[in-house]
């Protein structure tokens, strides 16, 4: 008996070297090909992205990448990160709401780049 689809929740992170529309545009496109990849997901399979970013990125909306990338059907919003000392620099997030057969433990959160030590607690 085929799983039943669900609604699952996938965390992802990346870094850029510069705040330059070009390697956002490039890091989020990178991050969100990730993301489908490592989870066999199509760009269909997306409810919804919310992004954050730390207050050194303010070149371009990750929103805006993801919308040149083929998201442009899927709801996105774009925050803050809260500015703790010490946190990852210039770096991006997101959180992808997806309908999946897999099972929670089976999912491949992605963190790349300079995020890659982030949330190590998550199976990548």
């Amino acid at each position: 008996m085929p799983a039943t689809p669900g609604v699952r929740a996938l965390r992802a992170a990346t870094t850029v070297g510069e705040d330059t529309t070009e390697e956002i545009t490039a890091r989020v496109h990178e991050l969100l090909g990730e993301v489908l990849q490592r989870n066999d997901l199509q760009v269909h399979d997306v409810i919804s992205i919310i992004f954050t970013t730390t207050a050194d990125v303010t070149s371009m909306f990750p929103a805006t990448a993801a919308r040149s990338c083929g998201f442009g059907a899927v709801p996105l919003l774009c925050a803050s990160e809260i500015p703790v000392p010490g946190a990852t620099p210039r770096c991006i997030r997101a959180l992808l709401h997806v309908t999946t057969t897999a099972e929670p433990e089976d999912l491949r959160h992605v963190y790349l780049h300079g995020a890659q030590g982030l949330n190590d607690d998550l199976p990548c």
